[in-house]
């Protein structure tokens, strides 16, 4: 595959499946579930940039939602997990903003979803559980987009003697 336009687009699509693989990993809940669906999302906003996030965030959120049979969701995952995937992968002085901005997006985000489907007092059962798999998310894919780039770096290295 020479064609850049072309490789990229096959990682994204490689990047969503295992994204929606690892969203699998879930906890059912009374509004939801909770899943590691957010490791990927930052590991891709991270290792590539914020529209990478974006789109497989936003795909991958979309998808495990038809799949595991939350319909009703799938429309506020594609925005939720979209705009998270999006501000996480801000860079430089706005990075920490970009991060804040990634939690809010998607723990508010369902939380208000969760107040128009259901009702508040549901839509606050899912606060901790968010919160948890955003924290979650954040940390493994900090680690792992940590784990490959310092493999990258290791290769390009051996790969130059």
């Amino acid at each position: 595959m020479r064609n850049k336009k072309t490789q990229e687009l096959v990682l994204l699509a490689i990047l969503t499946a295992v994204t929606v693989a690892l969203a699998y990993f879930h906890v059912p809940t009374p509004t939801g579930m909770v899943t590691l669906l957010d490791v990927g999302v930052y590991f891709t906003a991270f290792y590539l940039g914020s529209k990478e996030g974006a789109i497989v965030g936003g795909l991958a959120g979309l998808l495990i939602d038809l799949l595991l049979g939350y319909p009703q969701w799938a429309f506020f995952s594609l925005l939720f997990h979209g705009a998270q995937g999006y501000f996480a992968g801000w860079t430089g002085r706005k990075r920490l903003l970009g991060l804040v901005l990634a939690a809010v997006s998607m723990v508010g985000g369902y939380f208000l979803a969760g107040s128009i489907l259901y009702n508040v007092a549901e839509a606050s059962l899912s606060l901790l559980g968010n919160t948890m798999q955003n924290l979650v998310g954040l940390a493994g894919g900090y680690l792992l987009a940590q784990a490959v780039e310092r493999m990258g770096a290791r290769n390009h290295a051996v790969n130059r003697h």
